[in-house]
């Protein structure tokens, strides 16, 4: 019994020296205990340019199938990384990229108009828009969208535009509460009319082309309201104008 209980110690003795041996030496050694690096910030490099700084630091990587798009970056430019800058990651690590896109997305163009400015304003944040210029004219509703323009052009609800663009707002005054004579604009140049239009405390509209040989081209041969007709500060004047015939 007495040599069992030696023998005993001794394997139990033996088998802790293995296992501190395995845990203090050789596992280290295997797994390069405490060789870190830290992970680089890559926010705004191109893929070309974090790859190579991803390889000098001895770390992996991999582009995750999901894209974003920021408008201000370049296109695939580092939008995002797993793990963060910064963090302490062993040798070899694969760190996954999310790319910023070549082309931005197309959003659907929700309708503004009769919305107030700080509602759109919010609305045009949330969809990933930018406020454009904002341009009042006389109206009776006050910081009320009146038209919604993508590059100098009225788009509708429905209409796309991508991701990032800029929204221009026509709104109103508060102040479209008097009555006006509708000047008359036959016969007038295009770019005349639309300055008396202006100038009158109305709005162009609708601009319609016409063929036709019997005036000179640009001229304004019928405009709706008519003539004369009273109507409110920033009514819309819709023209018809003579164009070239072919």
């Amino acid at each position: 019994m007495k040599k069992i209980f030696i023998h005993l110690v001794i394997i139990i003795g033996l088998s802790f020296l293995l296992g501190f041996l395995f845990l203090k030496m050789y596992l280290p050694m295997y797994t390069n205990h405490g060789e870190t690096v830290s992970v680089p910030d890559l926010s705004g490099y191109t893929y070309d340019e974090a790859a190579n700084i991803l390889d000098r630091a001895d770390l992996q990587y991999e582009v995750s199938i999901d894209s974003g798009f920021n408008a201000d970056m370049k296109p695939m430019a580092i939008l995002k990384q797993i793990p963060d800058p910064n963090a302490q990651v062993k040798s070899g690590k694969t760190i996954y990229l999310t790319l910023n896109a070549r082309n931005a997305p197309m959003l659907k163009m929700p309708n503004l108009v009769n919305s107030q400015l700080k509602n759109v304003q919010e609305i045009l944040s949330n969809m990933g828009l930018e406020r454009g210029d904002i341009v009042y004219v006389p109206d009776i509703g006050i910081n009320v969208v009146l038209e919604q323009k993508y590059r100098g052009v009225n788009v509708p609800e429905g209409f796309e535009v991508p991701k990032g663009a800029r929204i221009d707002l026509v709104v109103g005054d508060g102040l479209g509460n008097q009555i006006l004579s509708v000047p008359d604009l036959t016969g007038m140049d295009e770019v005349e009319a639309e300055f008396l239009i202006l100038g009158s405390s109305l709005r162009v509209g609708e601009k319609y082309y016409v063929d036709t040989d019997s005036v000179e081209v640009g001229q304004v041969l019928r405009q709706s309201p008519e003539a004369a007709l009273q109507v409110k500060t920033g009514e819309l004047i819709d023209l018809w104008i003579a164009k070239e015939n072919f």
